[in-house]
């Protein structure tokens, strides 16, 4: 049996766990970190999130002529330590959706967060991709906290 490819990201945060967990799922906060011109050029068409397990969001977006949908489902909440979301683009795959498990750890001066992106064996071509974008989003939410 073959291994899911899998992205990794690690980032060090100089505030406690719980508003690092906190940011992640306030829609304010997700369409200043994760979308918009701190990131890229594209327009945020909407942020919804129902933080809660079995909850969902959709964080939609315009790039140049395209809409991207980014969807997905909660699976764990455990404030302040885990966060494990399904991850898809909306309409753009019949495969299962891919998994994002994030563990943020307290530390002397703040904390680390460690996010394992595993994806269906088709992007195994984007794992460098991915593991660099949400590198650049924890690293612009890290200058925002």
């Amino acid at each position: 049996m073959t291994q899911n490819p899998t992205a990794i990201a690690v980032q060090t945060f100089k505030v406690p766990a719980a508003r690092v967990f906190d940011a992640i799922l306030d829609a304010d906060m997700i369409a200043r970190f994760m979308f918009g011109p701190l990131l890229r050029e594209e327009t945020i068409l909407h942020i919804h999130i129902d933080p809660k397990v079995g909850g969902r969001f959709s964080y939609k977006v315009r790039r140049d002529e395209h809409e991207i949908d980014h969807v997905g489902k909660f699976l764990e909440l455990q404030r302040p330590s885990r966060i494990v979301f399904t991850w898809a683009i909306a309409g753009a795959s019949d495969h299962d959706p891919s998994t994002v498990a994030i563990d943020i750890t307290p530390r002397p001066d703040g904390c680390s967060l460690r996010l394992v992106h595993d994806m269906a064996p088709e992007w195994v071509d984007y794992i460098d991709r991915t593991r660099a974008g949400w590198e650049r989003m924890f690293g612009v939410l890290a200058g925002l906290l």
